[in-house]
């Protein structure tokens, strides 16, 4: 079982290394995957605006890197009173690495703060087993 303590301060250092220099809005997450590895993502942006990348996005490259895919828990973190969720794009790309039993834990600094099932923040998604005809 995965320590939230752990998730949390993990998720907490990639949120201080967000690259935000534009928005102030820094997020950070990391995945667990099946096999028990850790990958660390936060968000990154730069002068053209929608060129950004989002931590949920790096996290997943960061895995695909080291030949995982199957995400079993990512934690997602950012400050403010509304919950940090991931975005559309983020929600398409952890939907391609995940199965029912994937949990999206969305963080603030201190705490879990809501634990959505992928069936929750996408629901009767588009995923690879669409495309087999």
């Amino acid at each position: 079982m995965i320590d939230s303590k752990t998730a949390l301060k993990q998720a907490h250092d990639a949120m201080n290394k967000a690259y935000v220099p534009y928005s102030n809005f820094s997020v950070g997450a990391v995945i667990y995957t099946v096999s028990g590895k850790q990958y660390s993502g936060c968000n990154v942006e730069n002068a053209a605006y929608p060129e950004g990348t989002c931590a949920e996005a790096g996290a997943i490259s960061a895995m695909i890197l080291d030949g995982e895919k199957t995400i079993s828990e990512i934690y997602v973190m950012g400050e403010g009173e509304n919950l940090v969720t991931p975005c559309g794009g983020c929600r398409q790309k952890i939907r391609e690495f995940s199965t029912s039993a994937t949990k999206i834990h969305i963080c603030s600094p201190d705490a879990i703060r809501k634990t959505f099932s992928l069936e929750d923040l996408l629901p009767a998604s588009f995923g690879p087993e669409n495309l087999e005809v």
